[in-house]
């Protein structure tokens, strides 16, 4: 289990914290990468294409095998919003969303420009990853939610009849915000979602996202969870669709074995809750991490959303060493995944060493500038 706020981070601690979030991030995108070529298509199309079985490793999308999407993309930059709102901390300005939105704002930089813009310094060393400057079919929510510096909140939301999945993809880091308390971790990614998804059902949707990852990042079951996350949507207006969704998919597990058509019943037309639902389902059933990633993307609703969801799930619940080494090896960005785990383990566990009002480190600034 990892250490909780305020508590001194011993070498075991701060190993097993590493592992879950490389493990969240990689099982994440190896999801994603896995559903990437099928998002789309149906149960009988995968079939089709990759036979009876469906499809049980990487294949061809976006002229590569292992290749990730938009979810991967904006992935990775809500954990470079993460790192840059603890650096600007130091300046006495804490508003995290803001910091997240000016993060999400340098991905959609890359949804326009060739390549990265030396000029812009405050940018920090991710926004210059050439790999990340190719769309991968981003939905027109995302888009439209950061095609301009107007930050959607709770109370002015961005798309409010927006239901999809995507920011509840984009939302696993904030629960590795282990020394948070876990009200605050729903709070933090139910205003972040707002910025593009203004519906209660996909925002409350990433919130509990956010809040299950969190209790298994801290060393929680998986059941105990979903438990907790339920426990917190209770007190949310709009909540009854993404807990009825929840309690569906624990409700599901004690229906026998686990079937393309169960996984479809739980991700419903494609929703968040349904998404979601799917999963939590998926995560639990699966007998390893391969097995619960096929159980995702071999179904008729959206592949890559719910493998991305559930290869977080199992990334944080068992660490990195629970995924399959040949997926990692072709995973398009894992060097990158790698490097931005490794800084966000390094600032939640050894932050006041690398920058406060003793000193900072002119490296680490340089990596996450705090303008």
């Amino acid at each position: 289990m990892s250490a909780p706020a305020g508590a001194i981070w011993g070498r075991v601690e701060q190993q097993d914290f590493r592992s879950r979030v490389r493990g969240t991030l990689l099982g994440a995108a190896v999801g994603d990468a896995l559903g990437a070529p099928v998002d789309g298509l149906d149960l009988d199309g995968i079939q089709e294409g990759y036979g009876a079985e469906g499809i049980a490793d990487f294949a061809f999308a976006y002229g590569r095998r292992g290749a990730v999407t938009h979810i991967t993309q904006l992935t990775l930059f809500t954990v470079d919003g993460l790192i840059r709102a603890q650096v600007r901390r130091d300046t006495g300005a804490w508003h995290p969303p803001t910091d997240l939105h000016r993060a999400y704002l340098r991905w959609a930089a890359t949804q326009r420009d060739w390549g990265p813009d030396e000029r812009r310094k405050d940018d920090g060393w991710l926004a210059r990853e050439e790999w990340l400057y190719a769309r991968r079919d981003p939905a027109r929510s995302l888009l439209l939610g950061f095609g301009d510096e107007h930050m959607g909140t709770l109370d002015a939301p961005k798309s409010p009849g927006e239901i999809g999945p995507e920011a509840t993809a984009r939302s696993a880091p904030f629960g590795l915000l282990v020394g948070w308390e876990p009200q605050l971790v729903v709070q933090l990614a139910v205003e972040c979602a707002a910025q593009t998804h203004g519906h209660p059902v996909a925002y409350l949707s990433a919130g509990a996202y956010a809040v299950i990852v969190h209790g298994l990042a801290r060393g929680e079951t998986l059941d105990g969870a979903v438990q907790r996350a339920l426990a917190l949507l209770a007190a949310r207006p709009g909540h009854q669709p993404v807990s009825d969704a929840l309690q569906h998919a624990l409700g599901a597990v004690r229906q026998g074995m686990p079937t393309p058509v169960r996984v479809e019943e739980l991700a419903g037309d494609g929703s968040a809750e349904g998404v979601l639902a799917a999963a939590v389902y998926c995560a639990l059933v699966g007998e390893d991490f391969r097995h619960g990633l096929c159980l995702a993307v071999n179904q008729d609703g959206p592949s890559g959303a719910t493998a991305a969801l559930t290869g977080g799930l199992l990334g944080a619940l068992h660490g990195e060493t629970a995924l399959p080494p040949a997926w990692l090896a072709e995973l398009e960005g894992r060097p990158t995944l790698l490097e931005l785990a490794d800084d966000f383990a390094m600032e939640m566990t050894q932050g006041p060493a690398l920058h406060g009002p003793a000193g900072s480190s002119p490296g680490w600034l340089a990596r996450y500038p705090r303008a």
